[in-house]
């Protein structure tokens, strides 16, 4: 007779061993980009110039902090769509009186703080920190009430 519990007994496959394969996929990809991200600072005089263009002559202004910034929206994402599919949720009603997911609680909190952060830079100007700290007041805010 076995004294092992039926969860310990078995062995992780199935779905679950598939989810756990592609969660550690998914970090080891996005670990990858973050090296490449290191990688591609351009150096100046010998030291890394963080904010310097890192693709000269580009169409956009790819700098650290911007691809940094990016990558974390990338995780964020990746995070939210392995939890959508371990966890699966129902939508809720919150304080303005629409249904909302975890998904759509987080593109209303980034879009939000997007817009703070404006209206920060707008009537205060640079730097934009306190305008950071207002956006994240309003994403907590947002996914606790709404």
């Amino acid at each position: 007779m076995s004294t092992a519990t039926p969860a310990q007994a078995r062995p992780a496959s199935g779905r679950h061993g598939r989810m756990r394969l592609a969660m550690v996929i998914a970090a080891l990809v996005l670990l990858a980009a973050l090296g490449f991200l290191f990688w591609a600072v351009p150096v100046q005089d010998g030291s890394r110039d963080w904010t310097g263009p890192m693709i000269r002559g580009g169409w956009m202004a790819w700098t650290f902090p911007i691809a940094l910034f990016f990558w974390l929206i990338t995780v964020v994402l990746v995070i939210f769509s392995f939890l959508a599919l371990r966890f699966p949720e129902t939508p809720r009603r919150g304080i303005l009186w629409i249904d909302t997911t975890r998904g759509d609680r987080l593109f209303i909190s980034l879009l939000g703080a997007a817009f703070i952060c404006l209206i920060w830079l707008y009537f205060a100007g640079p730097p934009v920190w306190w305008g950071l700290v207002i956006g994240l007041v309003w994403s907590i805010a947002v996914f606790a009430l709404l």
